[in-house]
Formats: structure tokens, sequence, C-alpha cells
């Protein structure tokens, strides 16, 4: 395609190409502290198309391919490139990876061990992993963990960090605005913008970390902390997992051992101060 950009992140190497240069402008700039080897052989590739010639330029519609498709998938505005792109990159990691198993979660890591994060959109996941990360954690990523299915190692996939809505303000608040991306505002999503992650925890990428927590947050209510049996934590995680299935018997027995080896909980926050406090707890009572 016309314009074309490759960009690695943790153990994923992406080309994308667009008709447009906008979104392959945005993405540089977003991961312009990322490795960039055009040597490398790519794993994964996206393709931000117009689907009639004239889409380019008159209401110019992105339509999101690459190796991995969603037929019914809904094109979004130029303006929304960068949101596209993004989506695209997560698509084929989601429908394509095979090397690890995929948990739709976010990670963070502290001594070489994990706190894994796993829950719904709006469980508040990713603001709680964005803010450790801004402390003493390494963020490991906001979108997927990828667990070694031999030995059970987390790896990371430190990818732009989707901040929505009201935790847009509040990460902004402690960061330099350098790292932020641009707003995207009304997108189906809401209101989006990326953080960049620090320089560390790219640098730090392809360490991995052995897991040591399963937290599963869920944003509202009163502050409370309940333990999770291994059972309830293999539902939730098979639920969270795109891969698990296509794995078969590597995926269940990743699987196993990681709720087996692993303390699990459910933990309820009514604000982000709350639920950092809550993390720390529960690491220091079982993990450090």
């Amino acid at each position: 395609m016309k314009h074309n950009i490759r960009i690695a992140v943790g153990p994923v190497q992406f080309r994308i190409g667009s008709d447009w240069a906008e979104p392959i402008d945005a993405l540089g700039r977003l991961y312009a502290g990322y490795p960039q080897d055009d040597a490398r052989p790519a794993e994964a590739t996206v393709r931000l198309f117009a689907a009639r010639p004239w889409r380019r330029w008159l209401r110019p519609s992105v339509h999101i391919g690459g190796d991995f498709i969603v037929p019914d998938a809904l094109p979004l505005p130029l303006s929304m490139g960068l949101l596209a792109a993004e989506m695209a990159m997560n698509l084929q990691v989601a429908l394509g990876w095979r090397r690890h198993m995929l948990l739709h979660a976010s990670a963070v890591a502290r001594d070489g061990r994990a706190v894994i994060l796993s829950g719904e959109s709006g469980s508040g996941k990713s603001t709680l992993a964005a803010l450790l990360g801004e402390g003493d954690w390494r963020l490991m990523g906001d979108e997927f963990t990828l667990i070694d299915p031999e030995g059970g190692d987390a790896f990371a996939f430190p990818r732009a960090v989707s901040l929505k809505n009201e935790a847009i303000a509040e990460v902004a608040a402690q960061v330099d605005p350098s790292r932020l991306g641009p707003l995207l505002a009304g997108t189906p999503k809401g209101d989006i913008r990326h953080l960049i992650p620090r320089s560390d925890a790219i640098a730090a990428m392809h360490e991995p970390a052995r897991p040591a927590l399963l937290l599963f947050p869920r944003f509202g209510g009163k502050a409370a902390i309940e333990a999770m049996g291994e059972g309830e934590a293999f539902v939730r995680l098979t639920e969270a997992s795109t891969n698990y299935v296509a794995l078969g018997e590597a995926g269940y027995a990743a699987l196993t051992r990681l709720v087996r080896e692993t303390p699990a909980f459910g933990i309820s926050y009514p604000d982000s101060a709350t639920g950092l406090a809550l993390v720390e707890q529960l690491w220091a009572e079982t993990a450090g």
C-alpha cells in the first residue's frame, strides 16, 4: 500500500499499510520509541483501505483488513484512523496469534512477578494498570497478556494504552503531555486518548514475569475483596482468552497451571485510589 510502517510490540512485528498518510503518521508518533526493524519478517499484517476508490477523498471511510478480517465490521471516518489502526492490530493478534495463550487482560510486573487484571470493558482494569505503571510497577500491557504454554510465564504486549472517557483526565494529570496521543472524541467507545508507556516498560517488553496474582476488578460500589476459587477463575479466563480453544490441550494445560499456581481475587472499588490500594494490599499479603 502507498503508506506503510512497521511496529514491534512485545513478540509481535506488525506491518501496517494504509490508503491514507494520516493514520500512519499518527502511529509513527505514538510508537516512535518502539523498536524499528524493517528487516524483520512481519507476524501480523494490517490494511486500512477504502472500499471504493473515491472513498479515499469523498467522505473518506476507513475499512479494516489484513491477515484476518471481520466481514461485517463497519468502517470508521478518517478522523478516527488511528483508532481503526489500533483496533486492526488487536484484531490480528486476537485471531491469529498461537505462540502464547492470549488473555484479554491488563498486567503489571514488579520484581519479576506479574499481577494480571482481567475484566469486561468498563471494569477499570486498563486505568488501574496505567496508574500502577506510573508508579513502582512495570506496565506489561492493557489489552493482552501472553502466557507461555510451556513454562507458564507472562509476556508483555505493551501497546499504547487506550484511555477512555473519565480515565483520560485522571491519567493525563499524572503524565507528561508528550506521552499522550490525540483526543479521539465521540468514537463508538466514547472519547479515547492513547497513553505511551514509559520508556523503561518499552525497553523491558521482552522480559517475562511469573504470574503471582490474578485480579478481577469491578469499578463501582464500596471497597471489597473476595477470594476466588480455581474453578471460577478458570471459567472466567476461558471467556477472556481469544485462542484458548484453538490451542487445544496446550491451552487447557496452561490455564490449569495458571489458576492452580496463582491466587485469584475479585475486587470492587469506588475510585482509582481505592483500587490501587487494594492491589497493593493483596500484593503485600499474597505475593510481596
